[in-house]
């Protein structure tokens, strides 16, 4: 809830005490914004809600709030419409005088978290030895912008990434290395990312078909887990390996993380399996040590376990995901854990969640968050893929993007005639084809698929990432034209006379409200929505008011309307992972 709506909402509970006694208070006025906007800013539905218990018409209890009603520094007289709707319209002067409170605030005036809080964002999570696909697209996207926000709004934020490095697919690659290329195992950089992943998949081909390699490659695991000098190594270098290729994407889409992989989370495994027993938790099923769940059964409609600890003795995704839940609250202190994965992965999370409260590792002040995403799907509705059947790669995937966007970019500028040196043309085309991948995931909500399509994410009209860098663009053409530096206008007054100058101003100031819900909800689109929106306001304005022709003071009063414009894109852009651009 945004300042401005707070304000009202405390006055309109205070008008509710007034009018009808100290029984209503911390009653909620059910205050929202107008669905209409010519019915004003804001309207409260309370009266609706107190008919039955109060025995009067709503329209009654309306006239009784608005009677005792002090809004005036804020809002024009309240009207009551309908059966007793309560509408608010903002003064002018009001709105004049918040714009002209945030423009020297660097943070637009949004207020950072009262209570900050250790909050953990797991999120991307590649596999060693694998190729980041299109499949890490989202977790990679979503988690960074979650951690930008919350960061943003004060909160100390560890951004994990709980990478695949242990297990039995090492001890698969790594015997399966010893008979075709064993200088994989002992030099650094022997083999490209390609070939490894190539080699995994032989591996793995192997592994099924071959008992014989079976109980060589489980050998290894155990090896591995010994700590083997020559295992220990070659799984070194299998992950550095990994982890340079990993870090190219990462620099690609702007991306900070803390690796921190399941592999350090391995001596820990036994404790959570014994501490699971002392609970009278752990139930031996086949051999196998498990914990039963409520709300869970299989096919047969018996309850279904969660295995912690394998008939062999291993351990499995559940056991570490435990361990890993119980550091990061011990250790790490976290007061909300966040983690970014598929929907499909929803069963789980829910599972080892509730074997954790179960257990009592879960202080009441603790939040488990789980947030989930749906696929991405190609042009033909089915999963992305390319036109072999293989998974896209992700760095595919990004070249491609912005390969296009440099197409474009040179096709615009022979139309326009225009002549930009290939620098210029390249860092464009970067900034663009990242953009536009980056927005049109964010801009869907996150628990729907979403159709991947080039064309529209790059298109220059629409809720895309290049409108808004167009919008923003042309805002710093206008200060180029003008000869304006946007810094210098110093604290001039706002003077909003025209309706699209209202409208723009009145948006500009919602800005607290959006980053406040994203922040609670974890639902980057919003904030999307809500730049898509400010842009379509600002290109009405633009386009019905003159602003370098205009008399003084309308033509500084409308350059700072620019600026604030300019600063909220580039403010909320950077709170999706996106960078802006001054020319395009």
């Amino acid at each position: 809830m945004n300042a401005t709506q707070e304000k009202l909402k405390a006055q309109v509970e205070k008008a509710l005490i007034a009018a009808f006694g100290a029984e209503l208070a911390g009653v909620d006025p059910i205050l929202v914004p107008a669905s209409n906007p010519k019915f004003g800013d804001y309207q409260a539905n309370v009266a609706l809600s107190l008919s039955k218990k109060k025995g009067l018409q709503p329209r009654a209890i309306a006239g009784a709030i608005v009677e005792k009603l002090d809004v005036s520094e804020i809002c024009e007289p309240p009207e009551i419409a309908g059966p007793g709707f309560i509408n608010l319209k903002l003064k002018t002067a009001y709105l004049e005088a918040q714009l002209n409170a945030i423009q020297a605030d660097p943070r637009l005036g949004v207020p950072a978290a009262k209570t900050p809080k250790r909050e953990i964002v797991d999120f991307s999570s590649p596999n060693i030895a694998k190729e980041m696909h299109v499949g890490h697209l989202r977790s990679t996207i979503i988690g960074d912008s979650i951690a930008r926000i919350l960061e943003f709004q004060g909160h100390d934020v560890l951004r994990l990434n709980h990478v695949g490095d242990w297990g039995t697919q090492f001890g698969m690659l790594i015997a399966y290395l010893r008979e075709v290329f064993p200088d994989a195992l002992t030099t650094a950089n022997a083999l490209d990312i390609g070939d490894l992943v190539s080699f995994y998949r032989k591996a793995k081909l192997r592994f099924d078909t071959d008992e014989a390699f079976q109980e060589t490659a489980r050998q290894e695991v155990v090896r591995l887990q010994a700590g083997a000098e020559d295992t220990l190594h070659a799984w070194k270098l299998l992950c550095e390996q990994s982890r340079r290729e990993f870090q190219i994407i990462y620099e690609l889409l702007d991306i900070k993380l803390t690796e921190r992989g399941e592999s350090f989370y391995n001596p820990l495994l036994s404790g959570v399996v014994e501490d699971l027993d002392k609970s009278g938790l752990l139930v031996e099923n086949q051999g196998a040590k498990c914990v039963f769940l409520e709300g869970f059964t299989n096919r047969e409609g018996e309850p279904l376990p969660l295995i912690v600890q394998k008939s062999d003795g291993g351990y499995n995704y559940a056991t570490t995901d435990l361990a890993s839940l119980r550091y990061r609250i011990q250790q790490d202190e976290a007061k909300r854990i966040i983690y970014v994965t598929d929907a499909g992965q929803g069963n789980h999370f829910a599972q080892f969640f509730q074997v954790a409260r179960k257990a009592g590792w879960i202080p009441d002040d603790v939040e488990l968050v789980h947030v989930p995403f749906g696929l991405v799907l190609g042009e033909d509705g089915k999963k992305f893929k390319t036109r072999s059947g293989d998974t896209v790669r992700l760095r595919d995937l990004l070249d491609e993007a912005v390969s296009r966007a440099h197409t474009d970019l040179k096709t615009r500028l022979q139309k326009e005639e225009r002549q930009e040196t290939e620098e210029f043309i390249n860092e464009v085309a970067r900034v663009v084809g990242i953009s536009a991948v980056k927005y049109a995931d964010l801009s869907q909500n996150r628990t729907s698929n979403y159709i991947f399509s080039y064309d529209k994410m790059l298109d220059l009209k629409g809720n895309t990432a290049p409108y808004m860098l167009y919008v923003y663009a042309r805002i710093h053409g206008i200060s180029r034209k003008g000869d304006i530096n946007f810094k210098e206008l110093g604290n001039n007054a706002v003077l909003l006379q025209h309706e699209t100058e209202l409208a723009l101003a009145k948006y500009l100031l919602q800005l607290d409200e959006v980053i406040s819900s994203v922040e609670q909800d974890l639902l980057p689109n919003r904030l999307c929505e809500y730049l898509f929106e400010l842009s379509q306001k600002f290109n009405q304005f633009y386009d019905r008011c003159p602003i370098l022709q205009a008399e003084e003071p309308q033509r500084t009063s409308r350059l700072v309307l620019c600026d604030l414009t300019a600063r909220t894109l580039k403010l909320g852009l950077s709170l999706l992972g996106i960078e802006v651009l001054e020319r395009m």
